[in-house]
């Protein structure tokens, strides 16, 4: 398992302004520093999360949504954390934030499990998951998998590098609240 960076681990102290936001020029280097050390965070550079994240932009394009289109999955990610960190710069909010993604993807992984089991998916040997998806004869099933996939993927690595940068800013690790805190 990897460590995360360190303030002095060349990723640069995390700074925040006057005001006690957050200045987002020191965060693309953080984010860099896990796609190249973190593997939860590098997943979004695995050429099978690349495959449905450009069927993802395809799928926006086709459907007209009016959407920023990226070049690659890893940008995305970068952009989507910069700016859950300047739109959550409180404590609070940045808590909720997580808890968000958290949610998110476990919805996705159960979505997506009971897709799997029912559809006979194989994508532990699977080259391609959009191959392997056309198992799925619905369209609307199909394309909520390759969405869920992508959520599973974007949600891991946005929640590990997010959690991270709570632990800094606010000196504890992010926990979830329970269910029961009212």
């Amino acid at each position: 398992m990897m460590s995360a960076p360190e303030s002095n681990s060349g990723t640069g102290p995390v700074i925040r302004d006057g005001h006690g936001k957050i200045d987002v020029d020191c965060v693309p280097d953080v984010i860099q520093w896990f796609l190249d050390h973190d593997e939860r965070i590098a997943i979004i550079r695995h050429p099978r999360v690349e495959e449905v994240f450009q069927w993802k932009q395809e799928l926006s394009r086709a459907e007209g949504e009016e959407v920023f289109f990226f070049n690659r999955a890893e940008d995305r990610l970068a952009i989507g954390i910069i700016q859950a960190l300047a739109e959550n710069s409180t404590e609070t909010e940045l808590h909720v934030w997580i808890s968000q993604l958290l949610n998110a993807l476990e919805a996705a992984v159960h979505a997506n499990e009971a897709l799997t089991e029912s559809h006979h998916l194989n994508l532990d040997d699977a080259t391609s998951v959009l191959k392997e998806a056309e198992k799925i004869s619905s369209l609307p099933e199909r394309q909520q998998f390759l969405l869920n996939c992508w959520i599973e993927a974007l949600c891991t690595a946005e929640a590990r590098a997010l959690g991270w940068f709570y632990k800094e800013f606010y000196g504890l690790p992010y926990q979830p609240t329970p269910a029961n805190a009212g």
